[in-house]
């Protein structure tokens, strides 16, 4: 197990090495596993490029956002410009369905609200305005409506898990209440813990996934 010192020096390494991440002034507290990242930085892009760095080290257990987006002058929108490149944006984006997102921005930050029938749509979405420039942040409020709610959603789920990510699928508990799937158990790093999440919601019918798995590294 890495000690703290060793887990802050890999992030700030991995920080140093991702292409997408341009600032040097991060600050990265460790105590006992638990990381807090803190600073300015000038994208929405940029905070979420950090944060997924952050994930990729392992021994991370879980991680505090304190970064906050200051956008550089020449960076600066109105929300009237913002909300017309997210309408582009999300037009010519051929996984998002034609009029189901409605994008809405405030102060730089941009909402996204509507129902898509799949969750791959509900995520095109968010990545299809999350480096306009201009925002600040995103709030993806788009809700998953399937065509079908199958009677077997756990059976599906544990197949998808068998098929993907073997070693953790005998380990897990799937709940499911209606279209709701709640994942507990342990699993030893977040790329694995994201595959888990991944195959639930890849799954038909599934509108909520509750992901309380442990990362254990």
């Amino acid at each position: 197990m890495k000690t703290d010192t060793q887990l802050r020096d890999d992030i700030q390494a991995e920080l140093t090495w991702a292409p997408d991440v341009k600032s040097s002034d991060i600050g990265v507290i460790v105590k006992d596993g638990v990381v807090t990242l803190t600073g300015h930085l000038s994208s929405y892009a940029e905070k979420y490029a950090v944060e997924r760095a952050a994930q990729r080290v392992y021994g991370v257990k879980a991680l505090a956002i304190e970064l906050t987006v200051k956008l550089p002058f020449d960076n600066q929108r109105t929300d009237a410009d913002i909300a017309q490149a997210a309408e582009r944006a999300l037009e010519w984006n051929v996984l998002v369905p034609d009029g189901k997102i409605h994008p809405m921005v405030e102060k730089g930050w941009l909402s996204l609200n509507g129902e898509v029938e799949w969750d791959y749509q509900r995520n095109a979405a968010e990545v299809a305005v999350r480096d306009l420039m201009g925002v600040t942040g995103v709030s993806n409020l788009v809700k998953v409506k399937p065509r079908v709610s199958p009677a077997d959603v756990e059976k599906k789920i544990h197949e998808a898990l068998s098929r993907q990510a073997d070693r953790e699928a005998r380990k897990l508990s799937i709940s499911v209440d209606g279209s709701h799937v709640t994942l507990r158990g342990t699993v030893h790093s977040w790329t694995e813990r994201d595959a888990v999440q991944g195959a639930a919601w890849a799954t038909p019918g599934v509108t909520v996934v509750v992901n309380d798995l442990l990362v254990d590294a």
